[in-house]
């Protein structure tokens, strides 16, 4: 059995998404990853009563429909007795977005885009 059950990709770019998904599979470290192309989509699956919330979630800040700050400020009212870790993914990262990250207690990092397996490695171990 897995520490981890769940980790979610939430991330526009449909190439990202797949490569990133392809390496955390390949690593074996969770049961399963699921993908949302925005946080609408996230938070209408995560809303649903008895839905799985997973233990990690890699978030783009960038996104149409809803983007990661978004995303946050509405998962905020998800109840859930799990540890849930977010990360935020983004290939610039404005000083802005460092200030946000600094004030927010649900952010646990944040990280560059392209993200590789040493790095998806620790986020697993750190968890």
């Amino acid at each position: 059995m897995y520490k981890i059950k769940t980790i979610c990709i939430i991330n526009d770019d449909d190439i990202f998404t797949f490569i990133l998904k392809k390496s955390i599979t390949k690593l074996n470290v969770c049961g399963q990853v699921i993908t949302f192309s925005n946080g609408q989509e996230a938070m209408d699956a995560f809303s649903i009563s008895g839905a799985v919330v997973p233990e990690i979630i890699l978030l783009d800040i960038n996104m149409p429909i809803m983007d990661g700050w978004g995303f946050l400020s509405e998962f905020e009212i998800i109840k859930t007795n799990e540890k849930v870790d977010i990360y935020l993914i983004s290939a610039h990262v404005s000083d802005e977005d460092c200030l946000k990250v600094k004030t927010n207690k649900r952010i646990t990092g944040i990280l560059s885009d392209p993200t590789d397996n040493e790095t998806i490695m620790k986020i697993v171990n750190e968890y």
